[in-house]
Formats: C-alpha cells, sequence, structure tokens
C-alpha cells in the first residue's frame, strides 16, 4: 500500500506492527512478523532514517504517529512531483527547439507490436498538459475504450478530451454504456458517419496514429512530434469534430420498465439516450439492444414522445427534440 512512498513490503509490515505494539525490540518483532532478523534491522534502519521510526536507548523501537510522520512524507513526493511536472514543462520546450530542423526519423517512431502501441496509447495521454482529441474506430485493436486508464488520470490533472466516435463504433457491445461513464467524466463525444482513421493527439506535440496489420500479422503504428504532417493531422481533427454529430446519453439508468414510466411531463434520461442514438445513425434494433430494451419498448417510447411532441413523424420528432433541448444542438 505504502510503496508509492518508496517503502518497501517489509518496512510496511514492521511499520504497522509497531502501530499496535510500541517499544518493542527488534527480536519481537522477529516472532511476531516471522522473518528473519536481517530484514527486520533493515527495515528499522530505513524507519528510523525516514522519521516514521523512534528509536530508544536501550534498542526498542517505537512508530511515529501516522498522520505525522507519513503526512510528511507524502507532502515531499507531492513536492517532488510538482518539481518533475516543472521540470517536463522546462524539457518539453528544449525538446521543440532541439527538434526543429530534425530530419524525419526524429520526427517518426514506428511503433510495432499490441503491447507496444498500448504503451505509447497510454503514455501519448499522459503527457498531455491541456488536451487529448481522439478518433475512435473499430475494430479496436491494442486499447478498447473502457481500458483507457490514462484517460480518468488526465482528467483529473485537468486535460480536456474531445473525442469523435466513428457511427459504427455504437454498435459494438458495451460501447454506450462506457460512453455514459466517459460524458459524466467530462469527456466530450461527437459521432461522424465516417471517421477516416485511428488517432490520438496531445495537446499540438504529439499524434499516435495506427497503421495496417505488418505482413507476419503484428499492428503497426507512428508516433509523431511536432511537424507539418502533425499540424494536418490537427487540422483534420477540427473538420471532422465541426461536421459531427454531438452525442448526449444522460443518466446511468439500466433502461428497466420502471425507469421507462417516470416523468411522463416530459422525457426521461432513458428517452433521452434513445434520441441521442437514433438522431446518431443507430437503427432502433441496435438501440434497443445497447440500452437493454426490447424493440417493442422502443417503439412504444417513441410514439409517447411523439404524443408529447404532437408530431407525427420521426423527422419532425427530431426536429422537436433538437429545438426544445432534449437533445444536444449540432
Amino acid at each position: 500500500m505504502l510503496d508509492v512512498l518508496g517503502l518497501e513490503p517489509h518496512d510496511e509490515r514492521v511499520y504497522r506492527a509497531l502501530l499496535g505494539q510500541p517499544h518493542s525490540a527488534a527480536a519481537l518483532l522477529c516472532d511476531m512478523l516471522v522473518v528473519p532478523r536481517s530484514d527486520v534491522d533493515r527495515a528499522l534502519s530505513r524507519l528510523v532514517e525516514w522519521g516514521l521510526v523512534t528509536r530508544s536507548a536501550d534498542e526498542r523501537f517505537t512508530a511515529a504517529p501516522p498522520a505525522m510522520a507519513l503526512g510528511a512524507l507524502i507532502s515531499q513526493h507531492r513536492d517532488g512531483l510538482r518539481r518533475a511536472e516543472q521540470a517536463l514543462v522546462a524539457f518539453a520546450e528544449e525538446h521543440r527547439a532541439a527538434m526543429t530542423g530534425s530530419s524525419i526519423s526524429d520526427l517518426i517512431e514506428v511503433v510495432t507490436g499490441v503491447d507496444a502501441i498500448r504503451h505509447r496509447f497510454l503514455q501519448v495521454q499522459q503527457a498531455a498538459r491541456s488536451q487529448v482529441r481522439t478518433f475512435i474506430t473499430a475494430p479496436f485493436v491494442a486499447v478498447p475504450p473502457d481500458e483507457n486508464t490514462a484517460e480518468p488520470v488526465a482528467i483529473g490533472r485537468g486535460v480536456r478530451f474531445r473525442v469523435v466516435l466513428d457511427r459504427a463504433v455504437l454498435a459494438e457491445p458495451g460501447i454506450v454504456a462506457d460512453a455514459i461513464d466517459s460524458l459524466h467524466n467530462g469527456v466530450q463525444l461527437r459521432v461522424a458517419d465516417h471517421v477516416p482513421m485511428k488517432l490520438v493527439l496531445a495537446d499540438a506535440d504529439l499524434g499516435l496514429v495506427p497503421l495496417a496489420v505488418t505482413p507476419d500479422g503484428e499492428p503497426g503504428a507512428v508516433l509523431l512530434h511536432r511537424s507539418g504532417l502533425l499540424d494536418a493531422l490537427d487540422a483534420l481533427f477540427e473538420t471532422v469534430w465541426h461536421g459531427a454529430h454531438p452525442l448526449e446519453l444522460s443518466g446511468t439508468g439500466g433502461g428497466t420498465e420502471s425507469a421507462v414510466e417516470r416523468a411522463e411531463e416530459g422525457p426521461t434520461d432513458l428517452d433521452r439516450r434513445i434520441l441521442a442514438l437514433l438522431l446518431a445513425g443507430l437503427t432502433d434494433q441496435t438501440a434497443a439492444a445497447q440500452l437493454g430494451l426490447s424493440p417493442r419498448t422502443l417503439h412504444r417510447r417513441l410514439r409517447h414522445l411523439m404524443d408529447l411532441a404532437g408530431v407525427r413523424t420521426r423527422m419532425q420528432l427530431g426536429g422537436h427534440a433538437v429545438r426544445h433541448g432534449w437533445v444536444e444542438a449540432h
């Protein structure tokens, strides 16, 4: 648990033992933990050095209060990370200056294999300071959306995420639930009829573009540093983004019958999700499957919404939904 602070497993075990057994000698700790004396002595030496444990004149040890001792250690690491972030900015500027006029081989890195692509995909997002922009298409080769562990961490740092989904991706199992989670985390999602490629951009500095499978069957990708090609991909993303349909999937309900029947005076969260998926181009059958509904229930909800809107066709319903804020307008 405390390995993030630099403590080894034996350090933590000895410290926790001393929390419940203050003024203990090293021999007693050996018996309690059933570990060699050398391991206990080494752990005690480290703990004393870090101020987590105090040593008396008669060679007995007591754990320092956690709030004070561990709190100080956490603050030191936090300060160290802040200095590292400042150094990162300086190093990035030095790197940009050094890359000016560099050869093509310095600006483009070829990445081969699922594991290597996954590693670079996460690294690109970790390097972002202000925004990450992504094109998502099917099939998912290296990192499915629900396994993108770097996204919530980057969002926690204040990084803005904008994502364009290829319309066909919405038919993938579980993608709507993942989209709802992302939207709740602040990710902006849009849907396009056709997304030209897979892509992830970190600020205007890095871009990862997956390529076709290599002759030996392994997927490949290129990592691009700041260059004219990266500028072109930047412009491509913005063009596709502005032409895509905003996706808004309110709520987290599972689409049960009880949820369907509530809020008859206006659209429910489930109704808004139905409208958003249909406006994004999904078929009735696919939208129903994604929301865990039967086609009959979906059709019943649509008939109710048409009655509520006072319209007779789905096209009229779509226009009414946009005008009255039932879904996000383009």
